[in-house]
């Protein structure tokens, strides 16, 4: 059996050029809107002290979260040696960093003032979540790039102790990371949609799903790109499986916060309206991110999962479930800041600054144009990596199984 080696994204097609040059006209647009809101300040967004978390936040914090989960591939092919997901380990890694700085980017652009990130850097305050989160940030791009080297160094590769360490750490830096970002809303005691221990484990349930989501619209983009069938067709299954699964536990700890914010007397007005009296955001939370982001793509693949429709079931429910995610953060984020602060527990609050009021938000151009740009800043990051670097598996005609054995004999179980 041919040796499973690995290939750069030797050519573009005219499609593919159309692709990247729009990602580059998203990318400059975003850079435009950052330039446009620091010069003209947040007035021409749609925040306001109520709401100072807009759309680019949403867009931020769901790349981020989807970074984690898609370095899920190659943490099932190295930390619990499944090599029939070993062909992915490097492209999963690459994603995960892309999707990681498109993220951040997003996040110093909208600071206002992206030079006062040096101060956050150079004056820590332990005490708060996101002082934690840089070292955390950062040091993922630094681990999962180590990572990546480990699998593509043949000295590396062939240390048993340093691959199989290295691909460890960037699992377990992966759940805390995702950690991390789930306890900033978490931790926000003055929030009452925010607060709640059950933040953590769904943003790491959430971020299986995500992450996976991009990782198999990749693979798809680019098996059509290439016309080799990166994704066998046991695989495929494979992959179906592992989205409903994550699906079903997105759900499950949805369930489980609203449930257990119900059980406290405190929170039952701002669950109240998150899930009944709230406009648009309780449409959004059961149409949005349930019904469409959830429910539809399950179905999805179980009707259509097998047989001759599964890959193009398998993109269409991707889609979905990266659509639900981002309205699954723009309810989180946006929603949970709409709801008033309980300054005085018990006592009705009303004042000239709309304290005890429900905040209204409407997204501006700018904010929209921000988020995307992050967001095709980061495929373009995994566009001109394919086009550099050898990530792709180049005999990927086998199914997995015929992989898993090749694999067992002939790579060692820490190297992707």
């Amino acid at each position: 059996m041919a040796r499973l080696t690995f290939r750069r994204l030797e050519t573009f097609s005219p499609a593919l050029w159309a692709l990247v040059a729009s990602g580059g006209i998203m990318a400059a647009l975003g850079l435009g809107a950052a330039v446009y809101m620091e010069s003209h300040g947040h007035i021409v967004t749609g925040m306001s002290n109520q709401i100072v978390w807009g759309l680019p936040h949403v867009f931020a914090v769901f790349l981020i979260v989807s970074a984690s989960g898609a370095l899920n591939v190659a943490s099932i092919a190295s930390v619990f040696n499944k090599p029939a997901y070993k062909p992915y380990a490097r492209l999963s890694a690459v994603l995960a960093i892309a999707l990681l700085i498109g993220g951040l980017t997003i996040l110093v652009l909208d600071l206002g003032r992206p030079d006062r990130l040096i101060v956050a850097m150079t004056t820590n305050n332990f005490k708060s979540i996101f002082a934690w989160n840089i070292y955390l940030y950062t040091g993922f791009v630094i681990v999962v790039a180590t990572y990546l080297f480990a699998m593509m160094d043949r000295r590396a590769s062939q240390s048993t102790v340093f691959g199989k360490t290295i691909a460890t750490i960037a699992f377990l830096w992966r759940l805390i990371l995702t950690t991390g970002t789930g306890s900033i809303f978490g931790f926000l005691v003055a929030r009452a949609a925010y607060h709640g221990a059950s933040m953590a484990p769904l943003f790491i349930a959430a971020s299986f799903l995500y992450g996976l989501a991009f990782m198999i619209i990749v693979l798809i983009a680019t098996s059509r790109e290439t016309r080799m069938e990166l994704i066998a067709g046991d695989m495929i299954g494979k992959l179906r499986n592992l989205l409903i699964v994550f699906a079903f536990s997105v759900l499950y700890f949805t369930v489980l916060h609203h449930v257990t914010k119900l059980y406290a007397s405190k929170d039952h007005g701002v669950e109240l309206f998150l899930l009944v009296t709230g406009g648009i955001y309780p449409a959004l939370l059961w149409v949005g991110q349930i019904g469409v982001g959830l429910l539809v793509p399950v179905a999805i693949l179980f009707l259509f999962g097998n047989g001759q429709t599964a890959l193009r079931a398998l993109t269409m429910a991707s889609f979905l479930f990266l659509l639900g995610g981002l309205v699954q953060m723009y309810v989180i984020i946006i929603g949970g800041q709409a709801y008033p602060l309980t300054l005085f527990p018990g006592m009705d609050v009303s004042s000239s600054f709309y304290d005890g009021q429900i905040a209204s938000y409407w997204p501006s151009l700018p904010e929209l144009l921000l988020g995307l740009g992050g967001l095709a800043f980061a495929m373009l990051i995994v566009a001109f990596t394919l086009r550099l670097m050898p990530f792709l598996p180049e005999t990927q005609t086998k199914t997995s199984e015929e992989i898993e054995r090749w694999s067992v004999s002939h790579i060692p179980s820490h190297a992707s």
